[in-house]
């Protein structure tokens, strides 16, 4: 868990590890208040929603995979351990964004909305893997 920590410099030494509340949710499912605080985590808005419907108190697109990643990607089960190494690696070299994510779920409750409907192999379940590391 520290080794994972340390490579995606996100390790503080000095700090104490605590156990984050973080939770996955689909955008298109019911919002409810025991999501706390909703963090969408794709590229692109999920179509056919408002900002209202889909209750997104940040929209974090910067975190999610790049274009050409996403593309490559396709959601193809067969392709899902070489996307995670991919993703994991354009998280290293993005750390101030997931920064940012980690201060959030340190804060309280977070809920990471994702679009998809495959619940297996998606963005927001490598976030929350490497969050609980």
């Amino acid at each position: 868990m520290l080794e994972r920590r340390k490579r995606f410099g996100i390790f503080d030494p000095t700090s104490r590890i605590e156990k984050m509340n973080i939770k996955l949710k689909r955008v298109y499912e019911k919002p409810d208040k025991d999501d706390g605080f909703r963090i969408l985590v794709d590229r692109l808005w999920p179509r056919g929603l408002t900002k209202e419907k889909a209750s997104v108190d940040l929209w974090l697109k910067e975190i999610a995979p790049s274009t050409e990643l996403r593309k490559w990607f396709g959601h193809d089960p067969a392709k899902w351990k070489k996307f995670r190494a991919r993703y994991e690696s354009e998280i290293r070299h993005n750390r101030e964004v997931f920064t940012v994510l980690e201060q959030k779920a340190r804060e309280g409750t977070v809920t990471l909305i994702y679009g998809t409907r495959d619940q297996e192999h998606n963005e927001a379940l490598v976030l929350k893997q490497l969050l609980d590391r």
